[in-house]
């Protein structure tokens, strides 16, 4: 059985991290094969193989006659990495959301403005408002 904990130490490896980023970025038509993915990443035959198997193993990717793409619960992590490098992205921006809200004078409605203001990324716009909107409903 998967649990979270072994998939984040599966991407936690750089290079894996790389090769699944590849894999996922690569039009399906342009999949890379085992000697393309190689050369790319510049590992070794041993560490190439060894990443393949742990990312395949823990069911982020999948092998068709040797091209390499995301499996459907790929996807949902790749998108889960996604948005954590938007945060990374962001990092300042909500430190300073953050700051504000610690004063506790900042009506909801003029957190909403600050939020849309400040950030670009709708995603993470929708995020800190629903998991506002749900805190203050409880």
């Amino acid at each position: 059985m998967i649990v979270a904990e072994d998939i984040l130490k599966v991407i936690s490896d750089k290079q894996s991290l790389e090769l699944l980023r590849i894999v996922a970025l690569t039009k399906r038509d342009n999949n890379y094969n085992t000697d393309a993915l190689m050369s790319k990443t510049k590992l070794t035959s041993e560490q190439y193989y060894s990443r393949m198997s742990t990312l395949s193993n823990a069911g982020l990717i999948k092998s068709n006659n040797g091209k390499h793409t995301l499996s459907a619960f790929g996807k949902v992590a790749f998108y889960a990495l996604t948005m954590i490098e938007n945060g990374v992205t962001n990092y300042w921006k909500l430190k300073t959301i953050d700051s504000l809200e610690m004063s506790n004078d900042l009506p909801a409605e003029e957190r909403k403005k600050l939020i849309d203001n400040l950030l670009d990324n709708q995603e993470i716009k929708n995020i800190l408002v629903r998991y506002n909107d749900n805190n203050n409903n409880d």
